[in-house]
């Protein structure tokens, strides 16, 4: 699948922050955005910026990161964007992903991730991934000494 994603960037809204970008929206891409990242407006004080063409892929050792999206209660997209450090006023997004784990993975890494809302379709399709490919573990609890009888101990 295919994604264009917004970021919105807001010209010094604090004193203690010249740029503040944020992830606006991201929509599936059928082509109709073309393939270049394109300014959408610009008033001086907020501009929008659209990024087409990411892929995103559903990878079947991501399941558990997947179910635990849709289990949120709220399912988001998940994008990991970064800033030029030459040019403070530029950012775009890198990945864009559906898994859970993946964007836990990059935030331990210290970059920086936005989500966004799930549209319907798409949460539909993710939920008929998940109840494919996803199988919990079974959870093998041992308990701990104290709770065993002293004759049955080891």
């Amino acid at each position: 699948m295919r994604v264009a994603v917004r970021i919105d960037r807001l010209r010094q809204p604090s004193r203690w922050e010249d740029w503040r970008f944020s992830i606006a929206e991201v929509v599936p891409d059928d082509g109709g955005f073309g393939s270049a990242p394109r300014l959408l407006r610009d008033d001086g004080r907020c501009a929008q910026w659209l990024f087409p063409d990411l892929p995103v892929t559903l990878h079947r050792d991501e399941a558990e990161g997947y179910y635990l999206n849709l289990s949120s209660g709220a399912p988001v997209w998940f994008v990991m964007w970064r800033t030029d450090h030459a040019d403070p006023a530029r950012a775009w997004p890198e990945i864009v992903t559906l898994s859970y784990n993946e964007a836990g993975r990059w935030l331990d890494a210290q970059e920086r991730v936005d989500n966004c809302p799930l549209d319907e379709g798409v949460r539909a399709a993710l939920q008929d991934f998940v109840d494919a490919h996803y199988r919990p573990e079974p959870k093998r609890r041992k308990r701990p000494a104290s709770f065993v009888a002293p004759q049955e101990r080891r």
